[in-house]
């Protein structure tokens, strides 16, 4: 649950838009992903307060959020009581492979804290990778040598290390940037990843339902 980013590194999300999953004739599948504004410098981004508020509910779509203030309790998009079912299930930050060696030492701090108060709600956690075909040239030529890249071995291990998220919660991939094109190969390291969001989700879900019986 974390803004995409640009080709600047800069995250082009301003307010908490809450998308739907549809099917065909436009009917909603029990899914809904939550982007929110990107974790930047110091001088930037979203605060950390609100990244815990809208993880927990507090936060209504369409916020626009403001990189010198959190939201407050009189905020019309604040809501006061959520329901399970306006939390979110699993907190997903994604990431740049070809930057985050050049990320701030700030922005994985930040990272840092917010995933320590996830783990404290015992919301999963998992980073997305993209742009892995811009971050290593063997990739590039043939994406299946995914697993088999040093470069990309590397940008996992940084972020495994900075962020303190398990290496195999960390999947790479690659984005449909350049081509609209359907590709096999890219959709299933993408799917991979999103069916393990997915089971973490309803793990998570189920866990907090028991807690209530």
């Amino acid at each position: 649950m974390s803004a995409l980013e640009n080709s600047t590194g800069k995250s082009f999300t301003k307010k908490m838009n809450i998308h739907k999953l549809k099917k065909g004739a436009g009917v909603p599948y029990p899914v809904e992903i939550v982007d929110i504004m990107g974790l930047e410098s110091a001088e930037g981004g979203i605060k950390e307060e609100d990244i815990i508020k809208a993880f927990q509910g507090h936060i209504l779509d369409d916020y626009t959020f403001n990189p010198v203030g959190a939201i407050t309790d009189d905020n019309p998009k604040h809501k006061k009581n959520p329901t399970l079912r306006d939390k979110v299930h699993c907190l997903v930050c994604v990431l740049s492979a070809d930057s985050v060696s050049r990320m701030e030492d700030d922005v994985f701090e930040k990272m840092k804290q917010v995933r320590e108060s996830a783990s404290l709600l015992g919301i999963p956690q998992v980073i997305v990778m993209t742009r892995v075909d811009k971050a290593c040239e063997l990739v590039s030529q043939d994406l299946t040598k995914i697993y088999d890249s040093k470069k990309i071995k590397e940008k996992v291990d940084v972020c495994s290390v900075n962020v303190g998220i398990p290496l195999n919660a960390i999947y790479p991939v690659k984005n449909y940037s350049e081509s609209i094109t359907q590709d096999l190969v890219i959709d299933r390291f993408i799917l991979t990843a999103l069916r393990d969001i997915l089971n973490f989700a309803n793990d998570y879900v189920e866990r907090e339902l028991e807690k209530d019986d």
